[in-house]
């Protein structure tokens, strides 16, 4: 009997292919947490959120059952591309022109920053007051800086999965993200923010 907690997301999406339906439990198991987050992120409401995640993954399965996924890249980077699909549908369907708009309450503590800090108790502290001052200028960046710095140093995509699941080139990946540091940089200076 193969074990299926060895086998990697690509793998275990190809027995899910050949009919293993467990294959398919521990992929949903193994990403939905990381998906969540970026459609959480991205839509900033609960509700919403969910009914975003379970399309996604509707659509995951559609597209498995009728074979479109092949192990050319990683099946995160696949099931990313599909969920900002449709977030993009979603925002349509909303009439909306950008991905996100920042409001008075847009926040972004759904983001958990325990697992980027380490360290002693004032170390935790003095962490988590940078994190708090960097969500709130990332709040103040446009939704296409936001969204590039939230895959890159919240999910540690590259800029190459950043780049398709956007659906722009690499290039352009990185120039949003060189743009959204040079504005939070300016953000800091303007506001004395010391960013370690």
């Amino acid at each position: 009997m193969i074990d299926l907690k060895k086998m990697t997301d690509e793998q275990l999406a190809l027995a899910y292919v050949d009919g293993d339906n467990k294959a398919f439990d521990l992929l949903l198991q193994r990403n939905q947490q990381k998906i969540f987050s970026y459609i959480l992120f991205v839509v900033r409401d609960q509700e919403t959120a969910n009914d975003v995640f379970q399309e996604t993954f509707v659509k995951v399965i559609t597209n498995l059952q009728m074979r479109k996924y092949t192990t050319t890249g990683k099946f995160s980077a696949w099931v990313m591309r599909i969920a900002h699909n449709v977030i993009m549908d979603w925002y349509r369907n909303q009439k909306a022109d950008n991905i996100v708009e920042p409001t008075v309450d847009n926040d972004l503590s759904n983001i958990s920053s325990r697992g980027l800090i380490d360290g002693g108790i004032e170390s935790q502290f003095v962490n988590e007051q940078v994190l708090d001052d960097v969500k709130a200028m990332m709040n103040l960046l446009p939704a296409t800086q936001r969204e590039v710095v939230y895959m890159r140093f919240y999910q540690g995509m590259s800029f190459k999965e950043i780049a398709e699941t956007t659906g722009v080139s690499i290039n352009t990946s990185l120039g949003r993200m060189r743009y959204a540091i040079l504005n939070m940089r300016r953000m800091a200076k303007n506001h004395d923010l010391v960013m370690m």
